[in-house]
């Protein structure tokens, strides 16, 4: 007979083995509140560059276009319309997770209150 031992076996895990089991609720802390408050005022800022950017061009090809002394503003115009363009990926990876972790918020803080705001 051998003197091995037999293989070690993982410690059973409670509930069943093979079914699904749904996500437990995990609670949201302050630093997630604080990060998806950062993350809409990143989006508010970027969207308010891009919109000024866009005036400006706009501003800047009127100027080209009644002058021909301007015409570098022409130009200028176009490299703020391609830093738009870079930018709005930008604005849409910021805007999602911030919705999402803003209606996260939101709606721990209803099932918290019984609603919006009113006291339980």
């Amino acid at each position: 007979m051998s003197e091995q031992r037999p293989p070690r076996h993982p410690a059973p895990r409670p509930g069943p083995r093979w079914s699904y089991a749904p996500p437990q609720v995990q609670q949201i802390t302050d630093d997630y509140r604080r990060r998806a408050t950062l993350l809409t005022r990143f989006a508010i800022a970027v969207g308010a560059l891009m919109a000024v950017a866009l005036v400006i061009s706009v501003v800047f090809l009127v100027q080209a276009d009644s002058d021909s002394t301007k015409s570098g503003l022409g130009y200028l115009a176009l490299v703020l319309w391609a830093g738009i363009t870079v930018a709005t990926p930008v604005l849409v990876a910021l805007v999602v997770p911030a919705v999402t972790m803003t209606r996260r918020v939101r709606r721990q803080e209803q099932a918290r209150t019984g609603g919006w705001g009113a006291p339980r």
